[in-house]
């Protein structure tokens, strides 16, 4: 068979010129394709030494002879390429009929034979063909060599002998020599392709050609050649496929199930070729025997040409009339936005790794029935999951990602790197650095998808802190799907990830001691360094926000937390804790939180690039102070920082705030309460009973704005933040415990609920001291402001009361006069006796406004309690002293001197 034809040609690439393929056409068909029609002896005797006459008078003719000669041959050459333009047409866009087909069938036959007639009065040139090399593509083993040209090409004195003028066995012995080269990819003598094939056309190979017989072959043999002419397809079809997933941009896996394809293809041809020699040297060799010897290879092709169709429907390549215009459109528009968030350009539908696993596994599943198929279909998919294995080996044991095509279930953006954890407020890092491509899961890891995430996420956390040996290599690990160590190599990865990881936190980093640490300075529970640290820095943060020093405070901290009486100097993690100054107020920045429904992504963009929104602000923020302002800041050390985040620590942040400011206006109350215990003003006792009475109210409304920021505090600290903090520790102390026998006994904590039990604490905290409740914040924020109103008019006080009591001016005026030297300049105190009315309607508008705004606090805790937690229900009880004056609550010394 060498001798006939040589091997499979390979389609030319897009880019050659039609010239050069015709000339590769020519060359290929006079080098390697020297077959003569099959006639008697005498007919082919005679065409030698006509070929023989015409070579030497070619080349001992004369110079006319010659320019004769060569018209001739130009005359044919443009026949033939008016042919060839005729039948190359894509048979997946058909042209309209040619000017010769729209003629009468009589005036074409009149045609043609004229045509014959002239051609066989003239002598026709030697047929030239030759073979070329093609360019390199990025399939290294797609074959090079230029495709043969059509037989319908060659010149009528290469015809063979019309098959009505051979017997049956004649024709039974043509037909199975042509079936022979047809199995392997050419046209026959008698087989030939379509007129509607055009071999040049990459889509027409990747369907198959259809074949046509030449008239004349009898009934018998005609049916069972057209059967088998399917199997020539289905190879054509096949072979074409592979070399078209072979390219580089279909990834690892479809060149591993290419590789295995063609393992089947070789196997494939060296039947050919037994079935040749069997042909040659076996009398009794029938084309039935021929068709019987075919079955189960012809069905083995069919398989992997169906399996090649489904493949390039799902990459593109093939139109796949099934889809919904509506789905294309959905998955068109999400590959542009996936293409445009890696930067890339706009790649069409591409099904590669987990995608290709996913459709041979679904064939397999419909084809169960079928035994050869099954066996097939399970060889392609063993084959085929190998590099997809390596990849899930690598990633479940090293935490690394070797995947050049992209065709793995995690997706790694490398852009997100560790060193933006400090101004990450999105999580990015530990939320979308690995990521999973739910096109790429294969069904076999679909249960389990999410572990293999984790897994790799753990060990790739630990790797970068030198925890894993990359260049140990894994033994004995499973190296396809239908392993049965398979899940079992995906469990135990994932135990042993994530002890390592749970090990590295909570014993190398001593996530609890850090922990502690957050504790004491973000929510006061050992406060003598910030009372300490308030009281140097009065001055500073008495300033307006925008003129407060910030290196002075912080030099101002780091004196207090080093004070040698102070707890907070036994603390190692002491050099971590920052101060910063923030330009919006903390009710507003709640207010921005609480509008995006809760403190997620989005809301911590929002509050770390703060920009005024359309929504109105509860309060001003142009003059706010520096208490007002103050946060602190904590630096977290890697890997500490996948725990307490950005997003973690802004949790932490909003709530030192809403202690900070409890505490702050705690201290103006009790500033208040000594200005009044000082003050002779208001330890004189007037003649005018409406100043006492008035002096008892202003005394009673300062005791109960006192009473209701100490009970919030108490339930803040005591009721709320100590009691999760507790529960939280004691899970932290269980999952440590159960890292060291995790992976002999199974998964019990994960660091993912580590994570989640930890964010849950904060979440719960900040919900139950009302800071996740629009209404709340609102109430809340009036109560504040009132009682902060209130301390500072306070300072006012003294001098109406002066101005409202004749004994006072008088005795003011006496002390003055006798202090002139000291006092130059001083005016009188002057009676007033409209003072106290006005006296009793600013403290009847705090009364009032206070007690309201209570109450609505009261109702609305009341209704929370009923519908949303019940431990709103502890501070209605607490508040509620404050509510009804003084009864419930024991009066502080020095009321009653006072009264």
């Amino acid at each position: 068979m060498s001798s006939r034809n040589p091997p499979a040609m390979k389609p030319l690439p897009t880019s050659t010129s039609t010239s050069d393929r015709r000339s590769a056409n020519a060359n290929y068909n006079s080098t390697s394709r020297p077959r003569v029609a099959s006639g008697g002896p005498g007919e082919g005797d005679e065409r030698a030494k006509t070929s023989h006459r015409s070579t030497r008078s070619s080349a001992m003719g004369t110079a006319a002879d010659l320019r004769e000669r060569r018209t001739d041959k130009r005359e044919v050459r443009e026949r033939e390429t008016e042919v060839r333009r005729t039948r190359t047409r894509s048979p997946l866009k058909p042209a309209g009929r040619s000017r010769a087909e729209k003629q009468p069938r009589d005036e074409r036959l009149s045609s043609s034979k004229s045509t014959a007639r002239q051609s066989s009065e003239q002598p026709l040139p030697p047929w030239d063909p030759h073979a070329s090399l093609i360019p390199h593509t990025t399939a290294p083993l797609a074959t090079r060599i230029s495709i043969p040209p059509l037989a319908s090409t060659a010149p009528p004195t290469l015809q063979p002998t019309p098959l009505a003028q051979l017997s049956l066995d004649a024709q039974e012995k043509a037909i199975i020599e042509d079936l022979l080269f047809v199995f392997m990819g050419f046209e026959g003598q008698y087989i030939r392709f379509n007129e509607a094939y055009n071999p040049h056309e990459e889509k027409d190979r990747l369907l198959g050609p259809q074949f046509r017989l030449l008239s004349g072959l009898d009934p018998s043999l005609k049916d069972l050649t057209k059967a088998m002419l399917r199997t020539a397809t289905h190879y054509i079809a096949v072979e074409t496929c592979v070399e078209v997933l072979s390219r580089d941009q279909y990834g690892a896996v479809n060149h591993a199930l290419c590789a295995s394809i063609r393992r089947l293809l070789k196997d494939y041809l060296t039947l050919i070729g037994q079935l040749e020699t069997q042909s040659l040297t076996n009398d009794a060799f029938t084309l039935h025997v021929l068709n019987l010897h075919m079955k189960q290879t012809s069905h083995m092709l069919f398989q992997l040409y169906t399996t090649g169709i489904e493949l390039l429907k799902a990459n593109g390549i093939l139109e796949d009339e099934k889809d919904d215009e509506t789905d294309d459109d959905t998955n068109d528009f999400e590959n542009i936005l996936e293409s445009l968030r890696e930067g890339g350009a706009t790649v069409k539908k591409m099904c590669k790794g987990g995608s290709v696993l996913g459709l041979i596994t679904r064939r397999l599943a419909s084809m169960s029935g079928d035994p050869a198929a099954r066996d097939l279909l399970t060889t392609l998919l063993r084959e085929a999951s190998r590099p997809y294995m390596a990849m899930l080996n690598e990633w479940l044991h090293h935490g690394g990602i070797k995947d050049p095509h992209a065709e793995f279930l995690v997706k790694e953006q490398r852009s997100i790197k560790r060193e933006r954890l400090d101004q990450d407020y999105t999580d990015e890092y530990w939320e979308k650095r690995y990521t999973i491509r739910d096109a790429l899961v294969p069904p076999q890891l679909e249960a389990v998808k999410d572990k293999v995430l984790l897994a790799g996420k753990y060990l790739n956390v630990v790797r970068e802190c030198g925890g894993v040996d990359v260049s140990k290599r894994v033994e004995d690990a499973p190296t396809s799907f239908d392993d049965p160590r398979f899940l079992d190599n995906v469990n135990s990865a994932y135990a042993s990830a994530n002890s390592s990881l749970l090990n590295l936190l909570l014993t190398t980093h001593q996530l609890p001691a850090r922990l502690r640490s957050l504790k004491h300075y973000f929510f006061l529970d050992r406060s003598d360094f910030f009372t300490y640290f308030l009281e140097m820095g009065e001055l500073e943060l008495k300033k307006p926000a925008k003129h407060v020093n910030v290196g002075k405070l912080q030099s101002l901290l780091d004196l207090a937390t080093r004070h040698a009486g102070s707890v907070a100097v036994e603390d190692p993690y002491k050099e971590d804790i920052k101060v910063q100054i923030n330009d919006v107020g903390l009710t507003n920045w709640l207010m921005k939180i609480v509008n995006v429904q809760g403190l997620d992504q989005e809301a911590a963009t929002s509050i770390s690039n703060y920009t005024p929104a359309n929504t109105d602000n509860i309060t001003n923020d142009k003059d706010i102070t520096g208490y007002q302002a103050l946060v602190f800041d904590y630096n977290m050390p890697f890997p500490l920082s996948l725990v307490v985040s950005r997003v973690t620590l802004t949790r932490y942040q909003l709530l030192f705030r809403f202690l900070l400011s409890l505490k702050h206006l705690e201290t103006d109350l009790g500033k208040c309460w000594g200005e009044q215990g000082k003050n002779s003003m208001w330890k004189h006792r007037s003649k005018n009973p409406r100043i006492e009475q008035w002096k008892r109210r202003a005394w009673t409304l300062r005791a109960r704005m006192m009473v209701f920021v100490q009970q919030l505090t108490y339930y803040c600290t005591a009721e709320v933040i100590e009691p999760n903090w507790v529960s939280l520790m004691s899970r932290l102390k269980e999952e440590g415990k159960a890292s060291e026998e995790m992976v002999g006994e199974g998964v019990k904590r994960t660091v993912d609920e580590l994570m989640q039990d930890h964010v849950d604490f904060l979440a719960t905290c900040l919900k139950e001291c009302m800071l996740t409740n629009s209404k709340l914040l609102k109430i809340n924020n009036k109560i504040m402001s009132t009682c902060n109103m209130f301390a500072t008019f306070t300072y006012s006080l003294s001098r109406y009361l002066v101005t409202s009591d004749p004994d006072l001016v008088q005795s003011v005026n006496e002390t003055f006069d006798a202090q002139m030297h000291t006092s130059q300049g001083h005016r009188h105190a002057v009676f007033d006796p409209q003072r106290l009315d006005k006296m009793f309607d600013m403290l009847t508008k705090y009364e009032d406004s206070f007690t309201r705004h209570l109450k609505i606090l009261l109702d609305t805790l009341n209704y929370l309690a009923a519908t949303e937690t019940v431990v709103f229900l502890q501070l209605c009880a607490r508040l509620t002293s404050a509510s009804e004056g003084l009864s419930g609550f024991q009066v502080p010394t020095g009321i009653e001197n006072m009264v």
